[in-house]
């Protein structure tokens, strides 16, 4: 795979079909990826080919595209390419670009979250089983991925009523005394006490993972086995414990068109349209069971076909999280052998995509279907709820129109100490919170001067956007800072409202409504105060829509900044004076505390006492000495 640029992405020149001619003379015919890039070296649009020459070609007579592929023609600053072996190489570069630059052009999948497993520990003599999320290091076998934590929280509690799995920390099951309350309420087997050996403990982890990779009627078999047996042996509290144990295992394996019986590995994804937007819902599927489902809302231009949407939601979908074996969907999609081969090619197997006719199967893709449509028909009355909010806060506060993006500030500190600034974003959609941003206060600040805090955020936030104008001479105000807020709200009274004003002022910042939120003398909501420029005070009504859509906002920005502030406290909490040390990372670091008790055990501790600390070299142990020792 190899990268080659055409033009200098930011430097001012010609714009249009001619920056696209200009590179074709050495455009190679090679399958890759193109993109289009405007004046500031951002991203307009990602696209795939079999021959990045034929296909950029086409570009060049604008008169045969539609009007929005027009627009970014004539908006293209610069091309870039990147040549790859193959074209299914080039869809998989093809959709990380697009989930990574969300360019305006494309269909974008907007899907910051990441998804919980369910992980068996393989580093302990008696494994746990618990919900896991991130990168998957620790020593274990995953299963999943699960669509949402209560979908995987319900099956640790399924897996511990039916396996007896414990799923404590190592750390409390080295310090068991007795069993705990999950023994008693026979959810685990307390291996912490002996309540029961090594090897069959280790029975109960082979049935878990067997019922976890489909095998449950094989497990319930051995189980009904085993009961009889004990029942046998006149072992009668034995057969009862097991046969509450195969219940358990009954309910957990029902099946119906929420659980199919048919589908082991399987995904399924339906699309549905209303009014030029889409819902894609997804229901995985994972050894026979349903891990759960989640609708997504992808961005795209009103004209996009389902077709063409469900395609490329599946290919970004999937560019970080493996494909399972089967996709069952609701749409042929446009080159889908080509889709499926590019999954393949990142799952390393073969990979299905299936529009099923009838029988079970079918019924699953229509029950997705349904909950596509559902979830799409919620989101466009929210929306138009949503509007008529705008529509109210806009005539409130007396602005040219609805306010397309509101952004609310807040602070968070005790005494001074961890302050943070926040900012929340909202608007047609409600909360934009991949917009939100939070500020650590670099200043010297005096505890309690929310003025000074205020202050550097307004400062940070609008400085950073009118650079971005300066660097755009010749584009528009709306194109320079497209993110420009509609309305600014701040929590507080007059004061906070002329300190943000005063900030706004000496940036030259002049077209930025700016209202302050102050709750009354009691400090009741819906009391609240509101302060905005050129008027008096005034109060709504206590049940009026706009004032709880106002008070959601402040709340939100609220919450957010006492969590920016916890997190940060918390960090702090974990840091020492070790981490001043050059070379000194996190393993290093543990070892010096474990060895010495404290960071001031370390910074006490002599040459040769240093050297003498497992995995702390000579070289290590003098750069810790130089760096207490200066002298």
């Amino acid at each position: 795979m190899t990268d080659r640029e055409h033009d200098e992405p930011g430097e001012p020149g010609p714009l249009g079909p001619g920056v696209i001619e200009a590179a074709l003379s050495t455009m190679p015919s090679a399958p890759g990826v193109y993109r289009m890039l405007n004046a500031r070296g951002d991203a307009l649009y990602v696209g795939k080919a079999r021959s990045l020459k034929k296909r950029v070609a086409a570009y060049t007579q604008p008169g045969r595209l539609p009007d929005r592929l027009r627009r970014m023609v004539a908006e293209t600053s610069a091309l870039e390419i990147v040549t790859t072996h193959t074209e299914a190489e080039a869809l998989l570069l093809e959709a990380n670009l697009i989930k990574r630059l969300k360019p305006r052009f494309n269909i974008v999948l907007r899907d910051d979250k990441s998804y919980p497993w369910l992980m068996l520990t393989e580093d302990h003599p008696f494994p746990q089983i618990v919900k896991h999320r991130g990168a998957q290091t620790r020593r274990g076998t995953y299963w999943g991925p699960f669509a949402s934590a209560w979908a995987v929280n319900q099956t640790v509690t399924a897996m511990q009523r039916v396996f007896l799995l414990r799923s404590c920390t190592d750390s409390v099951f080295a310090n068991r005394s007795r069993p705990c309350l999950l023994h008693q309420i026979r959810r685990c087997s307390a291996p912490c006490v002996g309540r029961i050996g090594g090897g069959d403990y280790a029975i109960l982890v082979g049935q878990a993972k067997a019922f976890l990779a489909g095998k449950g009627a094989a497990i319930q078999r051995e189980l009904a086995e085993e009961m009889e047996h004990a029942a046998e042996a006149l072992e009668f509290e034995r057969a009862a414990a097991i046969r509450d144990r195969i219940r358990g295992l009954t309910h957990v394996q029902g099946s119906g068109v929420v659980n199919p019986a048919s589908l082991r590995d399987a995904d399924v994804i339906a699309a549905w349209q209303i009014g030029g937007q889409s819902c894609v819902q997804v229901f995985f599927v994972r050894g026979g069971r349903n891990n759960g489902n989640r609708a997504f809302f992808p961005q795209h231009a009103r004209a996009e076909e389902a077709p063409a949407v469900l395609a490329a939601f599946i290919a970004q979908f999937y560019d970080d999280k493996p494909p399972p074996p089967l996709l069952l969907s609701n749409h042929r999609l446009p080159e889908q052998e080509l889709i499926e081969e590019a999954l393949g090619l990142k799952a390393g197997r073969k990979v299905e995509i299936l529009i099923p006719a009838r029988g079970e199967k079918r019924a699953v893709v229509q029950h997705a279907e349904t909950n596509a449509r559902e979830a799409l028909e919620r989101r466009l009355a929210e929306s138009a709820g949503q509007a008529k909010l705008l529509e109210g806060v806009g005539r409130l506060f007396g602005l040219p129109a609805p306010p397309e993006r509101i952004e609310v500030y807040d602070n968070s500190h005790i005494m001074g100490a961890q302050p943070y600034g926040v900012m929340v974003v909202a608007g047609r959609d409600g909360f934009a919170k991949h917009a939100y941003r939070k500020y650590g206060i670099r200043g010297a600040i005096t505890p309690g001067d929310d003025f000074a805090m205020m202050r550097e955020v307004l400062e940070r936030r609008f400085g950073r956007a009118l650079k971005e104008r300066a660097a755009n001479p010749e584009a528009s105000p709306a194109e320079a800072t497209p993110h420009w807020p509609d309305l600014v709200l701040i929590d507080g009274g007059a004061g906070q409202l002329s300190a943000a004003r005063s900030v706004l002022a000496d940036l030259g910042v002049q077209d930025v409504p700016l209202v302050a939120i102050a709750k009354g003398s009691d400090r009741d909501a819906g009391r609240e105060w509101f302060h905005a420029e050129g008027g008096a005070p005034f109060q709504l009504p206590p049940r009026d829509p706009v004032l709880y859509y106002l008070q959601r906002l402040r709340d939100e920005a609220h919450r957010f900044a006492i969590s920016a502030h916890r997190t940060g406290r918390a960090k702090a909490l974990t840091t020492s004076e070790l981490d001043e040390v050059p070379g000194i990372g996190s393993k290093r670091k543990r070892a010096l505390l474990n060895h010495f008790g404290s960071s001031r055990g370390v910074k006490q501790a002599g040459l040769t006492d240093l050297e003498a600390v497992p995995g702390i070299n000579r070289e290590t142990a003098r750069r810790v000495y130089a760096h207490f020792h200066s002298q």
